[in-house]
């Protein structure tokens, strides 16, 4: 479906000047390179996981209107906003061989058989994924002090957020005819959550490692401490409190209860950036 990105997009990257982009201030900063050119494998692959949601919800024109006419725009751009920005401070990156990479493997194990079997769990699914996305920008707008780099982060993180909510407004309507338990619900929330730690972050990230440190492929160690490295990246910076009152939300839960599973629930939402 053809889409005006103008009109439906409340940003766009072609209105941000990058030359204004204070390389030097990222340049420097190798364990960010390799999270932003994770995040913008994830994000540029959108149309593949969006030809999944619109094939599940084809029957409902409300979601499958919003899926292919602003959600699939908007994450797009989110890709191309942060190739280009990689594109500026790290001009020998091929990121274009990375991704070329990442989608072969990744378009693999996006399929409809891994959703979940209802509309509305798989709902619950998508606001893990948002929640997940949100705070990641956020983590990296807090962590950032280039200028360029905070405010395509901080756009990014505004969108997720509103995909969030839409999700979360989807998930209510579709929970109203299924009538699915809290435990159903939070099983749905536990399995995505940890889905996204063993399959989207290990994947893309992998790719970066394999365009960017080619004579260290087979050096498991140095691998491994590349990647602890970027996980104490995101420990430092992320937002538990924010992420937590995200993932509790489609549980609808009394606040006695909320207070009891806050903590398993920082562990999990410590599980969704790469720990």
């Amino acid at each position: 479906m053809e889409a005006d990105t103008q009109t439906i997009l409340s940003w766009r990257i072609e209105d941000i000047d990058l030359s204004q982009i204070v390389r030097l201030r990222a340049a420097v900063n190798e364990d960010l390179l390799l999270l932003l050119c994770a995040a913008s494998f994830i994000e540029s692959g959108s149309d593949l996981y969006t030809s999944n949601l619109s094939a599940f919800f084809e029957s409902d024109p409300e979601v499958f209107g919003w899926l292919n006419q602003h959600w699939e725009n908007e994450e797009l751009q989110h890709g191309r906003a942060l190739k280009a920005y990689i594109n500026n401070v790290w001009p020998d990156f091929d990121w274009g061989l990375g991704f070329k990479n990442f989608l072969d493997e990744y378009s693999k194990i996006c399929s409809l058989e891994a959703f979940e079997k209802t509309w509305a769990l798989e709902m619950v699914a998508r606001c893990v994924v948002e929640t997940g996305t949100a705070t990641l920008y956020r983590a990296i707008n807090e962590y950032s002090d280039e200028p360029v780099l905070k405010t395509i982060t901080d756009n990014i993180r505004n969108d997720e957020v509103r995909h969030y909510k839409y999700f979360l407004k989807f998930f209510k309507k579709y929970n109203q005819i299924e009538g699915n338990s809290r435990f159903s619900v939070l099983s749905a929330l536990i399995r995505r959550a940890m889905e996204i730690k063993n399959e989207d972050s290990e994947i893309a990230l992998r790719h970066v490692f394999l365009v960017r440190y080619p004579a260290q492929v087979y050096n498991k160690t140095y691998m491994r401490e590349k990647i602890a490295r970027v996980n104490k990246l995101m420990r430092t910076h992320i937002s538990i409190d924010m992420c937590v009152k995200m993932l509790l939300k489609p549980l609808d839960l009394p606040s006695n209860i909320q207070t009891v599973l806050q903590y398993p629930l920082v562990k999990i939402a410590r599980h969704i950036f790469f720990r």
